[in-house]
């Protein structure tokens, strides 16, 4: 990845982060932390590696993504808003009376969502059955996850891994966003997400660690990923919770918060003063 290239995926961070703190503002509260987590590979996915077309979202060719932790879904819908899947103005309706865009991502209401999350660990269990669709009607596309480290003490998430591992979906790649924490505080309080690697290695995983607010790392991942044939692939990222969203870094109550609009300015001022814009 050059440099031009690296500097248009921050600018795409960055209006993405900008969009979701404003989103949740317009409803005054929703879910910040895990949503922020998520937007350098988000912004990755949507900018540089998925096939998908927003003119036409329901391509049977495309490449799939599934948020398993589907509370994240304001930054979900501020990516597919940034690329043009439906109008920017569609934000300001988050989890309003008649919106198309609830708390959790659903397949039946927001164009770009290809399934319904928020009933955690169920979108894992969706991602391996659409890649192993994928593979059997020997399709070329990649299906890609996203699950969360609070969400992976739940036991259909091992079910699911299991059965991807034995079937060697080497087309589905998985993001476990390990920030640390969860609704009720830190894992490492409740159940701790320890040796997560060789957990994912076990049940037959190709299995990368990164810092999932590194672009060029998680470039890295994927490409390694993609040339490991007959793996499903595991890719965990050390995050940080509500980063980019100041205000929230490195508080345990984190997970859903109250924004007023005059919040969101100041937050999204100081942001751009830390990146220097």
């Amino acid at each position: 990845m050059d440099k031009t290239e690296m500097e248009k995926l921050k600018d795409a961070a960055f209006r993405i982060r900008c969009s979701t703190i404003r989103e949740i503002a317009s409803f005054g509260s929703g879910h910040i932390g895990g949503s922020m987590s998520i937007v350098e590979l988000l912004s990755y996915l949507y900018y540089r590696e998925m096939n998908v077309d927003h003119s036409n979202p329901g391509k049977e060719d495309r490449d799939r993504l599934v948020v398993s932790k589907g509370h994240s879904g304001p930054a979900v819908y501020a990516t597919l808003a940034s690329k043009g899947f439906f109008p920017e103005e569609w934000l300001s309706t988050l989890n309003q009376g008649g919106t198309r865009l609830p708390s959790h991502c659903d397949m039946t209401k927001t164009p770009g969502i290809d399934f319904t999350g928020g009933s955690l660990g169920q979108g894992f269990s969706a991602a391996v059955g659409i890649a192993l669709g994928q593979r059997i009607r020997k399709m070329s596309a990649h299906t890609f996850t996203i699950i969360g480290d609070g969400e992976a003490q739940e036991g259909q998430i091992w079910e699911a891994a299991e059965a991807a591992g034995a079937w060697k979906l080497d087309n589905l790649f998985a993001f476990l966003d390990l920030n640390g924490q969860q609704l009720d505080g830190y894992t490492k309080d409740i159940i701790p997400s320890v040796h997560m690697p060789d957990r994912w290695s076990s049940f037959g995983w190709d299995v990368h660690v990164i810092d999932g607010h590194d672009f060029e790392q998680i470039e890295a991942a994927i490409e390694d990923a993609k040339r490991i044939p007959g793996l499903p692939h595991m890719i965990v990222m050390h995050t940080k919770k509500s980063f980019g969203y100041i205000p929230g870094e490195g508080i345990k109550a984190n997970h859903s918060m109250t924004i007023t609009k005059e919040q969101a300015e100041e937050a999204i001022k100081a942001l751009a003063e830390r990146e220097g814009r």
